[in-house]
């Protein structure tokens, strides 16, 4: 799965994301953890949306755009690598238990799970692979649950 090329349209959304001027992500960062239907941000959002884009993903792409101003980019590993690497020994027992709810987020839970996850690795000097993360959340409902046991597995299996 590392030696695939990247969605074309990701790599550009996140770039379009990168470029934004301070209040364009400030306008975003207002709302994080909100669905697409209850933001005020639509035209800055669609603006940013690469053509192609299923409706069905839009609202991932949208959690993601909401998310970005919240944390710096890097490029290691996926979401469960980065908490690992947020993990220290004052906070392992709460971020065991806080990464275990964001596993089991559902659509519902995730956009507030996954805001607490991205403030906790930002609080701790982490960065986020951002073009990880949105391939990851576009596959977050697969039956198989194969990105839940992979960041699982990153995490945990330390």
């Amino acid at each position: 799965m590392n030696d695939r090329q990247p969605d074309p349209r990701i790599v550009s959304f996140i770039a379009r994301l990168e470029n934004l001027d301070p209040g364009g992500r400030a306008r975003l960062k207002r709302s994080a953890g909100e669905s697409l239907r209850e933001a005020r941000e639509l035209g800055l959002f669609y603006s940013l949306l690469p053509p192609g884009v299923s409706e069905y993903h839009e609202e991932m792409y949208f959690l993601l755009a909401t998310m970005f101003p919240l944390a710096d980019s890097g490029s290691g590993g996926d979401l469960g690598a980065s908490l690992l690497r947020a993990k220290q020994k004052k906070n392992t027992k709460g971020l065991d238990r806080r990464v275990q709810f964001l596993l089991d987020a559902d659509e519902a839970q995730l956009p507030f799970r996954l805001r607490q996850a991205v403030r906790f690795i930002q609080s701790n000097r982490v960065k986020v692979n951002w073009h990880r993360l949105l391939e990851d959340l576009l596959n977050w409902k697969h039956p198989e649950r194969f990105v839940q046991r992979r960041w699982a597995r990153s995490y945990f299996a330390e």
